[in-house]
């Protein structure tokens, strides 16, 4: 069976000679939950907008099986670190975007995006402006956007980390319950040992420039995980590993 994404031997150069990637192969099998752990300037927010096919491989290739019509972009959803909001526009119209950009019509999408807007329990706050929300709150509408057009694969680059530690654990729980209940594949970057191991079925750790996978944890705890598993010795000996492996990563890469 094939996985849902994989990565084989991809590198990626800019045009200024920086070389953010270097054999970076990875497979992520449909239903997982894979963090993306690793210093600044390791390359995570590189590989997903490859994936997303926002960016292209120098070398190496990305092979994705997201879409059962064939089109792998329709089948992607991307959480971007700021939620990335029309300010002029209310909740409704910022969900809607996707599919209006789709050609979907205003009458087929009304249902849809009250679905959306339920599953991030933001229903009363439809016609609310992005000023009159809270950081968690313009976040949760980023999801509901990202999902409107009910992707299998979401990838989310870092979209907690400007949150309080109280708003950011809500919305890991959250996350965790839609991933869940709706069959999603995560592709999850961030810098936090916590939240990486808190999420994830696998934590895969990625070394400084240029960006290769040096590790890959699977943890091993089952679902659903709540403030329990954050106490556990389990939790905190999960995240010691991890976090051993993110301290190897700044290693230079052999020749």
């Amino acid at each position: 069976m094939n996985p849902l994404i994989e990565l084989r031997n991809v590198g990626k150069t800019f045009a200024n000679g920086t070389q953010a990637l270097a054999g970076m192969s990875l497979a992520i099998a449909e239903g997982e939950f894979v963090s993306l752990l690793g210093p600044s300037g390791c390359g995570k927010s590189t590989v997903l907008r490859m994936i997303a096919g926002l960016a292209v491989p120098s070398e190496g290739s990305i092979s994705k099986h997201t879409s059962d019509s064939g089109n792998a972009a329709a089948g992607i959803g991307f959480v971007f670190q700021e939620p990335t909001l029309m300010p002029w526009a209310p909740v409704f119209d910022n969900v809607f975007l996707p599919l209006k950009l789709q050609g979907v019509s205003l009458a087929d999408a009304r249902p849809r995006i009250a679905e959306a807007l339920a599953l991030v329990g933001l229903e009363k706050f439809a016609r609310s402006y992005p000023r009159e929300l809270s950081g968690g709150m313009k976040m949760r509408v980023s999801i509901a956007r990202a999902l409107i057009t009910r992707p299998r694969l979401l990838l989310m680059d870092e979209p907690f980390a400007a949150l309080d530690e109280i708003t950011r654990g809500k919305l890991n729980d959250d996350l965790l319950g839609l991933w869940s209940t709706h069959g999603l594949t995560i592709v999850f970057v961030t810098h936090s040992v916590y939240e990486s191991v808190y999420l994830s079925s696998r934590v895969v750790v990625m070394a400084s420039r240029p960006g290769r996978v040096v590790a890959d944890e699977a943890v091993a705890a089952p679902y659903p995980r709540n403030e329990e598993y954050r106490l556990s010795p389990e939790y905190a000996a999960a995240c010691r590993r991890v976090s051993h492996a993110l301290h190897g990563a700044t290693a230079p890469a052999q020749s």
